[in-house]
């Protein structure tokens, strides 16, 4: 019998988290190997390895402890990847030749699979003066445009893109373009931005006070801070960035704020670190721990979650000691601090479980029972871990137990604290669990709603045809098999129906014992006036949250699926397919067969100033009387050329053959520029003679039908339709899949087909 609760669920298991041979032979036979891989690699570093062996397998067990996808992927695999989830650089130097160190830093860091956070304040605005070359400074957005261009480059582990978060004061001279800059919808899409905000910036804001940009001392202008704090939200409102991030109020909090300044997060906020900080991530999966759902007596085991949470803080901490780091001064500062951040999943679940409704006051208060239960045995956890093996290494008992974050702590886990140390800085974080959710069963993700009460998923099998599975919320499949036809109650609501305020309401109740942050999108219908939108992120500076994230549906980034739920869901699961006119290409679970012939194009590409052309043959294949592209040959008669070609050759026919939507190998292609230089090729510059090659397939799919015209490939696609269910797709395809499913979750796009994430 398999542990699965659903095929998605063994699915996600296979392709992202099953340890495989380079050639793609299992290692792992089964997910108890996975679980046994992780618990031996994090017990390795105990004293009583084989006893804690156990322990770890029996949290991991059944799903109930989720380690973050790093961590399930990497731990035991000998591999050279990082098990931290999310880094801060450090602080970026306001000269050139700083800057471009920091963007080395940064390549090696998301070359390992970690996401990253930089603060671009301290680059000088554009038009200040730069000493000694006669010119005017570029500003920091152009650096945040090469930035952009290197992770484009960049394939993180595991087959993730790698994710940016780019933060900028409210005081600093660029706010405003800042502000806008990704009302382009083809500039900075490699990164999720967020704005500072500061404690009298929101003081300003409320008095209607004007409002100073500064720069190392220098007054560049004056605004009114709410005419700034409009323009904030009217950018969020048009196009969803930029996040706000209450920085002062995150300063405040932190435990280690007698040590360290903060100035920006991880690519989905719920991580504020310090320069080079690391963090990594866990989830309790909360909807394990339920008794008797849906009945009166329905209660989640205490105990047992207790003692959950003390055996994940331990593995956690072990982690610190078992990770590799892209960089030195990660692994610093991570044994300096040993920060973990423990968060849960299938929150909403759990509720639905207990009879409450995900956003009432009730559940809110439920949820706030629930935090602090785990920070209190996290925290004791933490403190019994110090007396057995030492506290981490910058501990202050006085100063620790001064910080705003400990104030409303219990009293017995303040003078343990005092009495032993604590081994861990910071111990708890509510993470985007998308991907690690669907493993775990399609369990809510983190502390959000359920999106969809069920959705159909369609998967394209190697012979052409299509099947279709039914992806159900892991509550509502056990209400149904508890309860067989019954009618789903009246407090069943999901992410489309839920009032944004119910939003907020959970997220400060959950942030009351969140020592770190709370990765939280909060979905707002599309008709919400401009006002209405503009209390939400008020509610959330008034209610204690750190920071603030929406979600409305835009021109630039599309709309997240339209589900239907003009009947209950288990009676009318919300239907999330598509129907023709190209929009049936899906995730393919193996890889295409090549028959014994294939037609194709070959192309001459003449690069100038090179003495050989490079011819490009494309050959595609028939699928259900479609042509799609299935293989190419890059060659060239100059031998300069032949190692590289002939990579391309191979990684990009491998693309090709695994099926989906493979059109966005045209856009990375595209993107690549050369520092030597490009030229001008039929009018157009050209960036790189890669970039010429990306041209010339793009060309051949356009000629075979496959894109519908220049341009149409990006993931990020500007004309998309916006439409209605069962009509063309919504918003971009999946770069993973090429499915129309994609939807935000936690901040970050999130497709419900493959679990692909934006963030990793």
């Amino acid at each position: 019998m398999t542990r699965f609760s659903a095929p998605i669920a063994e699915q996600i298991w296979d392709m992202k988290y099953r340890f495989k041979d380079a050639d793609g032979t299992p290692i792992d036979d089964t997910v108890e190997d996975t679980w046994r891989r992780i618990a031996s690699s994090l017990a390795s570093v105990e004293k009583d390895p084989k006893a804690w062996e156990d322990k770890f397998y029996s949290a991991l067990e059944d799903f109930k402890y989720l380690p973050a996808g790093r961590i399930t992927a990497g731990a035991g695999t000998a591999r050279s990847v990082t098990l931290f989830n999310c880094f801060v650089m450090g602080t970026v130097p306001d000269d050139m030749g700083g800057i471009f160190d920091m963007l080395k830093e940064a390549a090696l860091t998301m070359q390992q699979g970690g996401g990253i956070g930089y603060d671009f304040s301290t680059i000088r605005p554009k038009g200040a003066a730069v000493k000694g070359v006669a010119a005017d400074a570029s500003g920091p957005l152009s650096f945040m445009d090469v930035w952009d261009a290197m992770c484009r480059t960049i394939m993180s582990a595991g087959s993730r893109r790698g994710a940016m978060m780019a933060t900028m004061r409210c005081d600093h001279p660029d706010i405003l373009d800042f502000i806008t800059a990704k009302s382009d919808p083809a500039r900075l899409r490699m990164f999720n931005m967020s704005v500072l905000v500061t404690d009298p910036f929101m003081e300003a804001v409320k008095s209607g006070g004007a409002w100073d940009l500064v720069f190392d001392g220098k007054t560049y202008g004056n605004v009114q801070a709410r005419e700034l704090w409009d323009q904030i939200m009217q950018s969020t409102y048009d196009y969803a960035e930029p996040g706000v991030i209450f920085i002062d109020r995150i300063n405040q909090m932190n435990n280690l704020n007698y040590c360290e300044i903060i100035a920006a997060t991880n690519p989905c906020g719920e991580q504020p670190l310090p320069p080079y900080g690391a963090c990594l991530l866990g989830s309790i999966n909360l909807a394990r721990l339920v008794s008797d759902p849906f009945e009166a007596e329905a209660a989640l085991d205490e105990e047992a979650l207790n003692d959950l949470v003390a055996t994940a803080v331990r593995m956690m901490d072990n982690v610190v000691d078992a990770s590799k780091f892209p960089l030195e001064a990660q692994a610093q500062e991570a044994a300096a601090k040993r920060r973990i951040g423990l968060g849960v999943t299938g929150l909403a679940d759990a509720l639905l479980m207990m009879g409450l409704r995900y956003g009432s006051e009730e559940a809110a208060r439920q949820t706030d029972r629930w935090m602090h239960a785990i920070a209190r045995a996290a925290y004791l956890a933490s403190v019994n871990l110090a007396a057995e093996k030492g506290a981490f290494p910058l501990f202050d008992a006085d100063k620790f137990l001064a910080s705003g974050a400990m104030q409303d702590m219990d009293e017995d886990v303040k003078e343990a604290i005092r009495e032993h140390g604590i081994r861990n800085a910071l111990l708890t974080s509510i993470a985007p669990t998308g991907t690690i959710s669907l493993y775990a069963g399609n369990v809510s993700s983190g502390i959000e709603p359920v999106f969809a009460y069920a959705y159909t998923r369609k998967v394209l099998q190697k012979d052409g045809s299509r099947t279709e599975e039914e992806v159900v919320d892991y509550a509502v499949q056990m209400w149904r098999d508890l309860k067989g036809d019954a009618p789903l109650p009246d407090y069943f609501v999901n992410a489309q129906t839920l009032a944004p305020l119910d939003h907020v309401r959970m997220q400060a109740a959950a942030q009351k014992w969140i020592d770190s942050s709370i990765s939280k999108t909060i979905n707002c219908p599309e008709d919400i006036s401009f006002e209405a939108f503009k209390e939400v992120y008020m509610e959330a500076w008034d209610t204690g949250c750190k920071g603030c994230t929406t979600y409305r549906p835009n021109d630039v980034t599309g709309s997240v699926l339209s589900v239907s739920e003009e009947k209950p869901a288990d009676e009318a699961p919300a239907q999330v397919t598509v129907d023709g006119d190209g929009a049936e290409v899906v995730y393919m679970s193996e890889p295409l067969d090549r028959p014994q012939e294939l037609d194709g194009a070959t192309y001459k590409l003449k690069w100038p100033d090179s003495e050989h052309a490079i011819y490009i043959t494309v050959n595609d294949l028939v699928v259900a009387g479609h042509r799609r592209p299935f293989e190419v040959f890059i060659n060239s008669k100059n031998m300069e050329h032949f190692a590289w070609t002939v990579a391309l050759t191979r990684m990009i026919s491998a693309v090709f053959r695994r099926g989906g939507d493979v059109s966005f190998v045209v856009e990375e292609l595209k993107a690549v520029f050369d520092p030597r230089g490009g030229a001008w090729m039929g009018g157009k510059y050209v960036p790189s003679i890669l970039a010429a090659i990306g041209g010339v397939i793009e060309k051949h799919m356009i000629a075979t039908g496959f894109l519908a015209g220049e341009g149409m490939g990006l993931k990020e696609d500007p004309k998309a339709d916006v439409v209605a269910l069962n009509q063309k797709p919504k918003g971009q395809a999946c770069s993973s899949c090429g499915s129309y499913e994609l939807r935000m979750v936690e901040g970050c796009m999130t497709c419900a087909s493959c679990g692909y994430s934006k963030c990793g």
